[in-house]
């Protein structure tokens, strides 16, 4: 327990020194977010937060992570770097989607070659397919995520702590290690990034936070109980960046529009302000009904099989009854 929460300390003030420097190097080499018409900023605004993120998390676990558990941080820390590189190259100069796509596939891939896989179906391809699909799925959502001040770093350390506590409940030290490190990072960020951001963390730092975030829920492992129910544990931790993803997905389709490509104000954050909620009030809801998912995630831990799908499939019906309404109240935008 000393060890995790030297791990935690050390990334919270890293992040807390390295954030400002970050910003000062953005704006002397013009790494920033101009303003835009789909943007809600009006002045540039800083784009290296994800370096000073990327830098805590690392120093952290060097410094205090058990050297025991190195080789399963390697492909880890070696894919999660390719994506926060492709990122940073995008925040610079301007990636193609596709491009981006196409590292995160990569990325997945050494995370398998890493021994960091899926293991649920008897059929070894099957599992690198949904490696690979969840790997992709889980890091594009948080960077659609990262669309207001302090939305995807908070997302991100609530998702981190319920992986933490998930990890403490079953003797889990290297997905514990790594989730102190992450919340620490990210906390450490949040000082600079809630409303009004003073840097943004940029794709650098979204991709590296959602490549890391599926990693962890891969990781994760639940000997009392069985797969065929503990798969949804992870699922509903990352509840809020799969709802939002998907509502973004069925709104840009509906409407004709390429999901990847196409952007917009139709997130759950931009619907909520359009509802009246202040850009902080709707930034709370979505900390706060992450919360509630990953109380549905630990209560599945330790269900068993009838109970737990019973409560994944209320929170999934909550879910699609959300992206009805939305949809029929604002239509996307």
């Amino acid at each position: 327990m000393t060890q995790i929460l030297l791990i935690f300390i050390t990334a919270l003030l890293f992040s807390v020194l390295a954030t400002p420097v970050a910003r000062r190097v953005a704006l002397r080499t013009g790494v920033v977010d101009a303003p835009a018409a789909r943007k809600l900023h009006l002045a540039p605004v800083p784009l290296l937060g994800g370096g000073a993120i990327y830098t805590a998390f690392v120093v952290a676990l060097i410094l205090f992570g058990d050297q025991a558990y190195v080789r399963e941080l390697i492909g880890i820390l070696l894919g999660a770097t390719l994506v926060s590189l492709f990122g940073l190259a995008d925040d610079r100069w301007g990636l193609n989607a596709y491009v981006k796509l196409g590292a995160q596939a990569l990325a997945g891939a050494i995370l398998i070659l890493g021994g960091t896989q899926v293991r649920l179906f008897p059929v070894e391809w099957m599992n690198w397919a949904i490696t690979l699909f969840w790997v992709v799925g889980i890091t594009n959502a948080l960077n659609l995520l990262d669309n207001m001040d302090g939305l995807s770093a908070g997302v991100t350390t609530v998702a981190a702590a319920y992986f933490l506590l998930l990890a403490a409940m079953s003797g889990q030290y290297l997905v514990g290690a790594m989730a102190a490190a992450l919340i620490g990072a990210c906390v450490g960020f949040l000082r600079y990034n809630l409303n009004p951001a003073t840097i943004f963390m940029g794709d650098a730092g979204s991709l590296f936070l959602g490549f890391l975030l599926a990693a962890l829920a891969i990781k994760l492992r639940f000997p009392s109980n069985v797969p065929w129910v503990t798969w949804l544990v992870p699922v509903c931790v990352l509840a809020v960046p799969i709802f939002d993803t998907s509502l973004v997905f069925v709104s840009r389709l509906r409407r004709g529009k390429n999901p990847l490509t196409t952007p917009g104000k139709d997130h759950v954050s931009h619907r909520l302000t359009a509802l009246g909620l202040t850009r902080r009030e709707a930034v709370l809801i979505c900390y706060l009904l992450g919360c509630g998912a990953g109380m549905v995630a630990v209560y599945i831990s330790q269900a068993r099989a009838p109970d737990g799908y019973v409560a994944a499939g209320l929170l999934a019906a909550a879910m699609l009854a959300g992206i009805v309404w939305f949809e029929r109240r604002q239509g996307g935008g």
